[in-house]
């Protein structure tokens, strides 16, 4: 039996329809005939949740969503088809949530329970509703979003007021006002950059000073004891000092300085041996022309002992030849006016 042309194409076209939708399915996590290992989840609300997004344990991926489907009209509970990638050990008592993030996505998180009795497949896992991130954020945001509102409020009615009750010489005051107070800020601001060049100036000189201090405190610390021991006999000098009679000390001194004075004045007066001696030079010339002849007769007797020795061992007499000055090599000097 010979097939026509239209016939093959009809075909070949429904092969590659079947092979379409099979392909279709199968990226989409879906087979043609339900086989593997299946959980079954019911929600009140989906979240947009879609086929083939994954579902985690522990942030491991353990599967994806098979399908979502309702019974009949009833829209209040979605029933979620969860295919498993393997035969996993899932405790009974686990939850299984939707998590319904903006940036990643959506899926579905099965916290583990601790039950020692695992879901087999076909079982129905126990959810949760839990809000997602911008839900959790929006409930959060509102209250404040309502007290903002009725600041702002507030905000507009205290303005308004104030336009009331400020008149237009008012406000040209106020604008002069907020001017000179901006001068007076950029002022300030020079100043202060100026004190502080001048402590930039002043810290090295004032942490040498702190440096000083704190060495001298240090060695008054260091020598403690030694300044005790001097304050203690200052103390004991101080009482000894106000125990002696300062005031007979005084009299005997000064009973001492006048006759002091006495002596000094007689010894300055000619009308004395001691005083013509230290004021008359006639006697020192005469004194030191004596002393100059003593020395010079010292000297003869040295030189010539038999002139004033009269002994026979020596033999006659020597006369002449006298010394009219002392010897060079005297050990006596002449004294000199």
């Amino acid at each position: 039996m010979k097939l026509s042309n239209e016939t093959k194409i009809g075909a070949l076209t429904a092969i590659a329809v079947t092979l379409l939708i099979l392909g279709f399915n199968f990226l989409k996590g879906k087979s043609l005939f339900k086989t593997g290992n299946f959980l079954y989840a019911k929600f009140s609300d989906a979240k947009k949740l879609n086929p083939s997004d994954p579902v985690f344990i522990k942030g491991y991926q353990v599967g994806s969503v098979y399908s979502s489907e309702v019974k009949g009209a009833d829209v209040s509970v979605i029933i979620v088809s969860i295919k498993l990638n393997s035969a996993y050990n899932i405790p009974v008592n686990s939850v299984a949530s939707i998590d319904a993030s903006p940036f990643s996505g959506q899926s579905i998180d099965i916290t583990p329970g601790n039950s020692t009795t695992f879901l087999n497949s076909g079982d129905t896992i126990p959810t949760t509703n839990q809000a997602g991130l911008i839900a959790s954020v929006t409930d959060k945001i509102a209250p404040i979003a309502d007290q903002l509102k009725a600041t702002l409020s507030s905000l507009d009615t205290v303005l308004r007021n104030v336009n009331t009750v400020l008149d237009p010489t008012t406000k040209g005051n106020l604008q002069s006002v907020i001017a000179n107070l901006s001068k007076a800020t950029a002022n300030i601001v020079v100043t202060t950059a100026d004190m502080q060049n001048v402590l930039n100036a002043e810290t090295g000189s004032l942490s040498k000073s702190l440096d000083n201090i704190e060495l001298f405190t240090k060695n008054l610390a260091d020598n403690n004891d030694k300044i005790t021991g001097v304050l203690s006999n200052l103390d004991s000098t101080t009482a000894h000092l106000s125990k002696a009679d300062i005031e007979g000390i005084a009299g005997n001194l000064k009973a001492s300085t006048a006759k002091l004075n006495e002596l000094l004045s007689k010894l300055s007066a000619d009308n004395n041996s001691v005083g013509a001696l230290l004021n008359n030079k006639e006697l020192y010339n005469n004194i030191n022309t004596t002393i100059n002849s003593l020395h010079i007769l010292m000297d003869d007797l040295r030189v010539h002992p038999r002139r004033y020795v009269n002994v026979s061992v020596f033999g006659r007499k020597d006369k002449g030849n006298y010394l009219t000055s002392p010897l060079k090599d005297s050990t006596n000097t002449q004294a000199k006016p």
